[in-house]
């Protein structure tokens, strides 16, 4: 998670349609399997950990962020949910990176830096943003490297080792609305680096609105959807050696 887009809702992540909806597609991409650990790699606030350990998907989660403060870690530890500026070792059997590999320059090594050290059959659930054509002001601001295709996505996850399970869009109800105002965006900005992320806070009517649209979404659209969004979703599992080789990585 982006501490910066965070900041951006100036409130509580967990109480804004995007965190809600989003956390809401996670948890349906992850099913009903149980997770005795998560591990969330740059994990921001750690709010999707958090709903996922409350709603009893995950029975502890460990977040992981460079950023952390130690005030911060000790004001938000919980005995369900850790957070710590590194992790050496996986042991987890659930991975989540959420709007992280876009961040860095190297996504393959990022990847590989935690699938290299999982067990066969570790999950891993990796979101994105969309499409290289809605890069706007908005990336800008995130400081993202790159946006991605699902194609795009799937070739990274394989050169790291891991086999795609799922590979799905979201926010694709709001998708012509977003790409009808990044295109905006990219022809009327001006030479000045931007000042703020697309995302806002939104009164109680428009976040309440918002969410149940994408509730729709979710029991409609998602499970098929490999055509358009603002999200690209990836749900991979770690093979045993023996049974995959990884592929190069091509782009």
């Amino acid at each position: 998670m982006d501490l910066k887009e965070e900041n951006a809702i100036d409130g509580d992540p967990a109480a804004h349609w995007y965190y809600i909806s989003k956390g809401r597609a996670i948890k349906a991409l992850l099913g009903k399997k149980p997770i005795d650990l998560l591990l969330d790699v740059g994990a921001g606030s750690g709010a999707f950990s958090v709903m996922l350990t409350d709603e009893g998907c995950a029975a502890k989660a460990l977040c992981v962020d460079p950023n952390y403060e130690e005030e911060f870690i000790g004001q938000r530890r919980t005995d369900k949910v850790d957070y710590v500026r590194t992790a050496n070792a996986v042991n987890a059997d659930t991975v989540l990176m959420i709007d992280v590999i876009e961040h860095v320059d190297d996504d393959l090594a990022l990847i590989c830096d935690y699938a290299d050290g999982a067990a066969p059959g570790t999950r891993f659930l990796i979101a994105v943003p969309a499409f290289q054509f809605l890069w706007s002001s908005h990336d800008v601001f995130l400081e993202h490297h790159r946006r991605y295709s699902l194609a795009m996505l799937r070739n990274t996850v394989e050169a790291a080792g891991l086999v795609p399970l799922d590979m799905r869009y979201f926010f694709g109800f709001l998708f012509p609305a977003a790409a009808a105002m990044r295109l905006a965006d990219n022809l009327l900005r001006r030479k000045n680096p931007p000042k703020r992320s697309h995302l806002k806070t939104a009164p109680a009517w428009l976040n309440n609105s918002l969410t149940a649209l994408h509730d729709l979404e979710r029991m409609t659209l998602f499970p098929f959807n490999r055509l358009a969004g603002v999200t690209a979703f990836c749900l991979a599992e770690k093979p045993a050696a023996q049974d995959h080789v990884r592929k190069p990585l091509n782009r």
